[in-house]
């Protein structure tokens, strides 16, 4: 099935494994965050359990450089997408108001940015994605 939007997470490449997965799971939950029209709806199985809604298209994981992942972040903000970031400062952070504060306290262009995600329409995305590879 081909969706009209496109959810993509890059990720930098130096991270260590622990800090990839971590980075990933964070910035896919900003996505989930963002809107009704992300997620499906809510999981039940035969027995009556019920589980969590999950995004309804796939998310393609991308792996850049730090310049890369600046480059992409410059302009997915350009194409108004929605984004959600990570930065070196949150490994540091132990709690959702002092993330913000370490976000808040940089310009856009001095971010040091370990991981992003975008979501939006697809075309704008593979713009903002051009030239990234797909994560090992």
């Amino acid at each position: 099935m081909r969706f009209d939007t496109k959810i993509g997470i890059v990720v930098r490449e130096d991270l260590a494994v622990w800090q990839k997965l971590n980075v990933t799971a964070f910035l896919a939950s900003g996505v989930a965050a963002g809107g009704p029209r992300v997620t499906g709806e809510p999981y039940a199985d035969g027995s009556g359990n019920t589980y969590l809604a999950m995004f309804r298209q796939p998310v393609l994981v991308y792996a850049a450089d730090a310049p890369g992942l600046a480059a992409a972040h410059s302009r997915a903000l350009t194409r108004g997408l929605d984004v959600a970031l990570y930065t070196e400062e949150l490994f540091k952070t132990d709690n959702d108001d002092d993330n913000r504060a370490a976000v808040l306290d940089v310009p856009a262009d001095e971010l040091r940015l370990v991981g992003i995600a975008v979501h939006g329409p697809r075309n704008a995305v593979d713009k903002t994605l051009k030239g990234l590879r797909l994560h090992p």
